[in-house]
């Protein structure tokens, strides 16, 4: 029995554990010292991206495995060091802008997103002490996006990564890299570029509502209109367009919301306002248009659906001449400023060239059916007949393409009101009394 233990010799035995030892000690020893990924693909359990998937930045780990990135991150393990600045949860989570957020995890812009992450990656081991002194000044890395950032150092202390602060430095250390803590999220020039133009398009590609299918009634058929272009003029007449006047009806109620618009006219026409605001001497143009009518709404709306007006601005001065009487009818005010919009684009130039090649021109106005004429005098643009004219004053005040506000020295009338308003008061002839 001292020699064999159920038939198995002690000299085999003695060899089996010999051999079991060696392979113990050999699986114990690292397989990959500098903590390199393994040819196989397989990343080491010390790694520097388990660290980073089981540390507190969930939101950005989070971020990294919707973004299909963990191959990409280990190739680079295998190749480098790395460095990766780690926004906090809160930066992603309450900081960051909705709208931009929902862009990111939009599944059509997953370039996007994966540029942002692995512009917070460089593949270099850069310490809390290698930061740059402040002396010498700022300091470029290449990052996995083929983009650069900038390390700086303060004279008090403060390290930054491009505009964020470094809060945790050398958070999470390891073989092959090394995460730090960032006060907020890094955003590349070209992810914002690429958010900015498809926000852009998405405004501008919207479909308009349109109305119910017409039917032939000859051949009993839908008839299908000619495809509008976007971006091109509406059309529906301006006329149509254009909300009742208050004596008929109040203004219908909107349409059904979302980005329907070509243009943002709201914008445009609160620009103009402002402009003759800043501009100076058309103080009441502005305050008719914003306090005592909705026709600023009005205009927004119809530069939204894409049309295009010329205002033509009377001064202050000529405003300080309409009389209580003129303004105080119901809808007087909305008429007077009616007059003086053109539903046509032009500038001080062209309208100028008009009346030298043709002499005298007829504009349509928002006010039918009475057009304003414009003549050329003085080396200028004259509108209106006689004492009721008034000349170009102040040229171009605003052109956007859209929206353009020549300013004038008068108020502009129809010519029929002009006449009623100079004839003269008729002789009251008393009738006989009857027998």
């Amino acid at each position: 029995m001292g020699s064999s233990i159920y038939g198995v010799s002690s000299s085999h035995i003695a060899l089996f554990l010999f051999f079991s030892f060696l392979s113990l000690s050999t699986a114990a020893l690292p397989q990959n010292p500098s903590g390199k990924s393994s040819p196989s693909g397989q990343i080491n359990s010390n790694s520097v991206l388990v660290a980073l998937l089981d540390s507190h930045y969930t939101e950005l780990a989070e971020l990294v495995e919707k973004a299909l990135l963990l191959q990409t991150l280990e190739e680079a393990v295998g190749k480098h060091n790395i460095t990766i600045f780690a926004p906090r949860n809160e930066a992603l989570e309450r900081q960051l802008d909705p709208e931009f957020k929902r862009f990111l995890l939009e599944p059509g812009n997953l370039k996007s997103l994966q540029t942002l992450l692995m512009f917070h990656i460089i593949p270099k081991r850069v310490g809390s002490h290698q930061w740059p002194d402040p002396k010498t000044g700022p300091v470029k890395h290449n990052t996995l996006c083929n983009d650069h950032i900038r390390l700086t150092s303060q004279s008090t202390g403060k390290k930054t990564v491009d505009s964020a602060e470094l809060v945790r430095p050398d958070d999470v250390i390891r073989p092959d890299g090394v995460i730090h803590g960032i006060q907020q999220l890094l955003i590349p020039r070209s992810v914002i570029e690429d958010f900015n133009r498809r926000r852009n398009l998405r405004s501008i590609t919207a479909v308009l509502p349109e109305g119910a299918p017409e039917v032939d009634p000859r051949t009993h058929r839908l008839k299908k209109p000619a495809p509008v272009p976007v971006g091109a003029p509406p059309v529906l007449p301006i006329y149509e367009a254009m909300a009742p006047g208050p004596s008929l009806a109040p203004a219908p109620a909107p349409g059904p919301g979302g980005p329907r618009h070509h243009f943002d006219g709201e914008s445009q026409v609160k620009d103009f306002i402002q402009t003759l605001l800043h501009y100076g001497g058309y103080n009441e143009m502005a305050d008719i248009l914003v306090n005592l009518t909705s026709l600023a709404t009005e205009m927004g709306r119809l530069v939204s659906e894409g049309y295009v007006i010329t205002v033509l601005a009377p001064n202050d001065e000529a405003m300080a001449k309409l009389t209580t009487d003129q303004l105080s009818e119901p809808g007087a005010p909305e008429q007077i400023i009616y007059y003086h919009i053109i539903p046509e684009y032009q500038t001080e130039e062209s309208m100028y060239n008009a009346v030298r090649r043709f002499g005298k021109v007829k504009y349509d106005t928002l006010r039918l059916p009475h057009k304003v004429v414009a003549q050329e005098a003085d080396g200028s643009v004259k509108f209106g007949h006689g004492e009721g004219s008034a000349y170009l004053f102040d040229p171009d005040i605003y052109t956007d393409g859209r929206i353009s506000v020549q300013g004038i020295d008068g108020v502009l009338f129809p010519e029929e009101e002009t006449q009623t308003i100079k004839k003269p008061a008729a002789v009251k002839v008393a009738s006989k009394p009857r027998r």
